[in-house]
């Protein structure tokens, strides 16, 4: 039997979009140093800082926390209000959703599938003796790698680009909206909310479905 084609593409930022948190601050919170790895976050988010290296700097700050700390984090993520339903109502009409995330598959490969995601990426922690090391392993995904992969699902589920719809909060996210057929601010930075096609204020992802073709 043929499949259906896939109509659209929604493609969501994880921390503080999919997601009300910054799981990099929960992930920091259990080695006593949250505060300043918000503080850093913020920046990042703001653009005032290149991200792969913010990031860098701020998975050093998690060195010695254990793996076994993951469970803990997961059990504080809350995902946003919404977020089910913006799923369900791409499905229905024939659509998927991604997550990219500049933050980790070591709580996303739990979180995305359970909220109905159908294909996601993120980065991932280094990890010794059941202790983090402090780095991050393999390429960054940073602004270009969320752009680069969104392209990459549009292609490989032949997805018209102009059904394509890229939602986010942070300037790491500017590229990705840029590249989708509509780019969408979601409870955003300023220079997100400047650059966007269009800016959603409250943080309810519902407010996402009439965009869905």
């Amino acid at each position: 039997m043929q499949r259906s084609p896939v109509r659209s593409l929604v493609v969501l930022d994880a921390d503080s979009t999919l997601i009300q948190n910054e799981v990099i601050e929960l992930l920091a919170d259990e080695a006593g140093r949250g505060a300043a790895v918000a503080a850093a976050t913020e920046a990042a988010m703001r653009g005032e800082v290149d991200f792969a290296e913010s990031l860098r700097s701020r998975v050093a700050e998690l060195r010695g926390v254990p793996t076994s700390s993951f469970a803990r984090v997961r059990d504080r993520v809350e995902p946003t209000p919404g977020v089910r339903e913006l799923i369900a109502a791409v499905h229905e009409r024939g659509g998927i959703v991604a997550v990219v995330s500049g933050g980790f598959h070591e709580i996303l490969d739990d979180l995305a599938p359970e909220l109905g995601v159908d294909v996601w990426r993120a980065n991932r922690l280094q990890a010794a003796d059941g202790l983090l090391t402090g780095e991050v392993l393999g390429e960054i995904v940073d602004a270009e790698g969320k752009a680069r992969a969104l392209r990459e699902w549009t292609t490989q589920y032949g997805i018209d680009p102009r059904c394509t719809i890229a939602v986010g909060d942070g300037a790491n996210d500017l590229r990705m909206m840029a590249a989708a057929g509509l780019g969408v601010a979601f409870n955003a930075k300023p220079a997100v909310r400047a650059q966007a096609d269009l800016v959603i204020g409250r943080a309810d992802l519902r407010d996402v479905i009439p965009l869905v073709p």
